[in-house]
């Protein structure tokens, strides 16, 4: 997964230049540069430590996306060689998204967290943004044009008082889809319109679009946003997609012939947040 397309995708939308976040984390423009195009490696667990911390954001969502380990888990293992075991255990029995998320449930109910932070808060699923017809699926498009077009209807059917038109003319304003592509055959386009909900459109194309994306492969799966606010909440849904991205949410996706499949995968997928 292309972690720096998550990080320019985010800081941008935080209002951030490259070189003000490279100021406040401590590193080069030019290094930070490097990492968002993918010349060098995903920062160190502690640098992306201090990234989310500027962007907002819980370090969780971008070690995940990059595929690090959490400190906090690296520390418990040296602490208690003994959960080692348990972890294997986990792994042995191949559980599920659901069927781990009754695990949480019981550890939550039998040994909650004590003192915990906002960073520490499940984050918000994406589920609860969509609707059956605000799903489409397998859809022919013959350009990242037309998928505006479709997206956008769709967006401005959920929206009173809004015009398709106007949210294809926002969805544009990115420079183009590699600036909204985090790979994984994923991108997640997204417009600010002050003062309406926030509604999420999803659209699986029948051929993926073979255009300039961070790792190469075509997109497959369009997520698109409008929201009514800027901010946190925000910024944390396009990393959750990011990070669903890279478990293999287009893969998932790819064969659902029904909404209701959509959302049932997602269900699934978005058990453990």
């Amino acid at each position: 997964m292309h972690l720096g397309a998550t990080l320019r995708l985010l800081r941008v939308d935080a209002g951030l230049s490259l070189r003000d976040l490279a100021r406040r984390i401590g590193v080069s423009s030019a290094y930070l540069s490097r990492v968002e195009n993918g010349v060098d490696a995903p920062p160190t667990v502690e640098r992306l430590t201090a990234i989310a911390r500027e962007l907002d954001v819980p370090p969780a969502l971008l070690m995940d996306v990059a595929n690090r380990v959490s400190p906090y888990v690296a520390e418990y293992l040296e602490e208690v060689p003994g959960s080692g075991t348990l972890f294997l255990e986990l792994a042995r029995r191949r559980l599920t998204g659901a069927q781990l998320a009754r695990v949480r449930d019981f550890l939550d109910a039998e040994f909650p967290v004590r003192g915990g932070t906002h960073g520490d808060a499940p984050v918000p699923a994406l589920a609860p943004l969509l609707a059956p017809e605000r799903v489409v699926l397998q859809v022919s498009c013959g350009g990242w044009e037309d998928v505006l077009d479709v997206v956008a209807g769709r967006l401005a059917a959920a929206l009173p008082g809004v015009d398709a038109a106007r949210l294809v003319e926002g969805l544009s304003q990115l420079d183009d889809l590699s600036s909204c592509a985090v790979g994984g055959g994923v991108a997640v386009p997204h417009v600010f319109l002050p003062g309406v909900p926030s509604v999420v459109a999803l659209v699986t194309l029948a051929k993926g679009l073979r255009v300039d994306t961070p790792d190469g492969r075509p997109v497959r799966l369009v997520v698109a946003a409008v929201d009514g606010e800027r901010g946190r909440a925000r910024l944390i849904r396009m990393a959750h997609v990011a990070r669903l991205a890279a478990r293999g949410l287009a893969e998932r996706l790819d064969e659902a012939r029904q909404p209701v499949q959509v959302l049932a995968a997602l269900e699934e997928l978005e058990a453990l947040r």
